[in-house]
């Protein structure tokens, strides 16, 4: 699984990649977690409103910091397909 975390690393943004390398590991989920904090490249990703959460090259969500359990149920749907 491909997951990047983008935002130019404010805290939220730091708060979003802890969060969602602590669900990965938790999960047992094979990923590869990366950041993004080009401000082209974000907006390039369709992330308008940082912090931004892409899965496999899908915005799953922008502009806020989810619960670890949400961040779960997004990789595990698309663990799923």
């Amino acid at each position: 699984m491909e997951i990047k975390i983008a935002g130019p690393g404010c805290a939220k943004c730091k708060n979003l990649e802890d969060t969602v390398n602590e669900a990965v590991r938790e999960a047992g989920i094979e990923a590869r977690v990366t950041k993004v904090t080009d401000l082209t490249e974000i907006v390039k990703l369709g992330i308008m409103s940082t912090p931004g959460l892409i899965v496999n090259g899908k915005v799953k969500l922008s502009g806020k910091v989810p619960s670890k359990a949400e961040i779960t149920q997004i990789l595990a749907s698309e663990a799923d397909k």
